[in-house]
């Protein structure tokens, strides 16, 4: 089984109408989902804003769409192999028209044609996983690179939404796979293994150099390598913490030399001294110092103390998950339209905002 590409039929074409024909005919079981005809109303609502359509004048409408094309050949046939399912949609500029058209004009067409040919980089799929769905749910990206070298633990079904049934799967299928199945036309590229020294520069500059990257992974080292990267290369950073709802904004596209993590870990000489032959205690505490380690929760700061003693790892909860997503979205849209020109370390802190008095 493919583990996550797709494939696609235009029936107009004489080979994909074959190669259509036999896979129904190899796949017993083969599901079909067809609302073609549902589809191509919303597109005349969207098309036609204002017109009020009487059953036999949609009909009417929709049959002129067609013009000479049959319904069955309208559109695209896309096969998503790990459901076993092919399913009949609008081709891709009529998708998305229909699709992020509940958008406007929070954000307007132009904007929604400029995000669609970014690339964005997503680096550790717990945040990451939230922000790269919530990115294809609002089309703020037209190619979407990730890396994780981690399987969907059972541990990790706390804050990663996504079935049990991918218990065992590496978190980059699940993530492309569930991108997949929001936008079909969505480009990824994935990164099984991770982020290493060896493919850094592959990640960033494969399809074009990357417009941004959000940052999520819990390797200390990794962390330092994409920004000295992100430096070199001019690409922008977020990180979500998943606590107190604290971001980090690093412009390095605007300021190569702007230092990481706002200068919270300006002391450490990573010349001389390789993270890699750090104690646990000197990664912690390195950890500590980059996120601002006194602005942090006090259940967090509790929690950090009790890590290889009477906990696994640091805390995360899917509300803080699901919300970083969210944040990360809302800024990497921004950033990619010229709306952010800054850096800096901000908080979106609930248990804050929403608080007696």
């Amino acid at each position: 089984m493919n583990l996550y590409q797709l494939q696609y039929f235009r029936l107009q074409n004489a080979d994909d109408q074959y190669n259509l024909d036999i896979l129904k005919a190899s796949s017993k079981s083969l599901i079909e989902i067809d609302t073609i005809w549902d589809q191509l109303k919303d597109l005349i609502k969207v098309l036609n804003v204002g017109i009020q359509y009487s059953k036999v004048e949609m009909t009417s409408a929709i049959n002129r769409h067609l013009k000479e094309t049959t319904i069955e050949e309208y559109g695209v046939w896309v096969f998503y192999p790990w459901r076993n399912t092919l399913i009949h949609l609008l081709d891709k500029e009529e998708f998305l028209l229909v699709k992020t058209n509940r958008n406007k004009d929070k954000i307007t067409c132009e904007q929604q044609q400029l995000l669609r040919s970014k690339h964005i980089g997503i680096i550790g799929l717990s945040v990451g996983h939230s922000a790269a769905t919530t990115i294809a749910l609002e089309g703020c990206a037209g190619s979407i690179s990730i890396a994780d070298f981690d399987d969907l633990e059972l541990s990790n079904c706390n804050r990663i939404k996504t079935s049990l049934l991918n218990l065992g799967l590496p978190k980059v299928v699940i993530t492309a796979r569930e991108i997949l199945e929001i936008d079909p036309f969505i480009n990824i590229n994935y990164f099984e293994e991770g982020i290493t020294t060896e493919n850094i520069d592959c990640f960033i500059n494969d399809n074009g150099k990357m417009d941004l990257i959000i940052e999520e992974c819990d390797s200390v080292a990794i962390k330092i390598l994409v920004r000295k990267k992100a430096k070199t290369y001019g690409v922008p950073v977020i990180m979500e913490m998943s606590d107190r709802g604290m971001i980090d904004i690093e412009r390095y596209d605007l300021d190569k030399n702007y230092p990481m993590f706002h200068g919270e870990i300006a002391d450490y000489d990573f010349e001389k001294n390789d993270i890699a032959t750090f104690h646990s205690h000197q990664k912690l505490k390195l950890m500590y110092d980059m996120v601002g380690g006194d602005s942090i929760s006090l259940a967090l700061k509790n929690s950090l103390l009790k890590i290889g003693k009477t906990l696994l790892t640091y805390p995360q909860l899917a509300s803080a998950v699901m919300l970083g997503g969210g944040v990360c979205t809302d800024v990497a849209r921004r950033i990619l339209l010229g709306q952010i020109d800054f850096s800096g370390r901000f908080y979106v802190d609930v248990e804050k905002i929403i608080a007696e008095g």
